[in-house]
């Protein structure tokens, strides 16, 4: 019986994506739908296809969808402990979306990131921030107050910083779902074409570190 254990623990470890049984470096992407795949197959999500293009590449690292649909600036900071381990390298945070589409108060939405991205780079975690910019139907207050938020935080904590995720995608039919918010598998594609070169700087980063 233990030898038929056994045997069933070594096949569960074989069965396990090459990424996850050798991967010199750990990738956690803690973000909302934007990020988690809202309505897309597994493969299409924006974790599986950045895993993809980097195996591709030759990086040796598991990039994790730590993605939950719905989730707040809020909601990231309250499941962060438990959602990035110890075993993390990096972590892109692509948080805020919900925020804005909500009307939440910018001043909430800065002290979330800030503390989030604070804990990760106080455990020695390298961050990339993946920005967002507010709806202009909140009118040019607001945005004046949320767009800066990223960029600041950035700088404050010595993390990387994409200024908006949905860059090259935003409002093109072509590359979203019908909702005309949450891209479709092309616009994932070419959400990762877009943010590889931070990506690929932020595992080098995480890497010397």
């Amino acid at each position: 019986m233990s030898r038929f254990l056994a045997l069933l623990g070594v096949l569960a470890i074989c069965l396990l994506p090459a990424a996850a049984q050798s991967a010199d470096q750990k990738l956690v992407v803690l973000g909302d739908s934007l990020s988690a795949g809202y309505q897309l197959d597994p493969e299409d999500a924006f974790p599986a296809q950045l895993q993809r293009i980097l195996t591709e590449r030759g990086y040796s690292v598991e990039v994790v969808n730590a993605g939950v649909s719905g989730d707040t600036s809020t909601g990231g900071l309250a499941r962060l402990d438990w959602s990035v381990g110890d075993d993390v390298d990096a972590v892109i945070v692509e948080l805020g979306a919900n925020d804005a589409l909500r009307g939440i108060s910018p001043e909430i939405t800065y002290k979330n990131i800030e503390e989030i991205t604070r804990r990760l780079r106080s455990r020695g975690i390298e961050v990339l921030l993946a920005g967002m910019i507010a709806p202009r139907n909140l009118g040019p207050d607001y945005a004046n107050v949320f767009d800066p938020i990223y960029q600041e935080v950035a700088i404050t904590h010595d993390a990387l910083l994409y200024p908006f995720f949905l860059e090259g995608v935003a409002l093109n039919p072509n590359l979203n779902l019908s909702d005309g918010m949450h891209p479709n598998a092309n616009g994932v594609a070419v959400i990762v074409e877009n943010i590889l070169l931070k990506v690929e700087e932020l595992l080098a980063k995480a890497q010397s570190s």
